[in-house]
């Protein structure tokens, strides 16, 4: 099958460090995924309009954004050598497997060719302490 090198899905909430609750996949490991060919976007359960605005805030352009139980849509539109959806629950596994995709969970992403940097080390887990939302709130109170 020609295309791109691959295509990752990934959810967002819990999963990617900008989620609500934060994840540990740091937009550092998708900003590589992309320098390395791959086709990027999001299945997650938040409507397709805010995930797209999750990845705009970020400075990131995906190539997807579906529901996550629509995510063999992802799938059907862009042709790729593998498809993978990275993400934390057991659902997600679930709608992954329905739509013909690998699954990876979000916490065991080290070793994949997009967790490392150019030279070659390891791209460090987002801290997961406090969302950005969290973050706000404290920066406003004036902690």
């Amino acid at each position: 099958m020609s295309g791109a090198r691959g295509l990752i899905a990934f959810d967002i909430d819990g999963t990617l460090e900008v989620g609500e609750p934060p994840g540990p996949v740091p937009l550092a490991m998708v900003r590589r995924a992309q320098e390395l060919g791959y086709l990027v976007g999001s299945c997650s359960d938040r409507p397709a309009g805010w995930q797209r605005m999750t990845w705009e805030q970020a400075g990131i352009t995906p190539d997807f954004a579906v529901l996550k139980h629509l995510m063999e849509r992802a799938r059907t539109q862009h042709e790729a050598s593998e498809y993978i959806h990275v993400a934390v629950s057991e659902r997600d596994r679930h709608y992954a497997e329905l739509a013909g995709f690998g699954f990876i969970s979000s916490y065991d992403v080290a070793g994949q060719p997009w967790a490392v940097d150019a030279s070659g080390a390891p791209i460090p887990a987002a801290d997961t302490s406090l969302s950005a939302s969290e973050r706000a709130r404290i920066e406003s109170a004036g902690g």
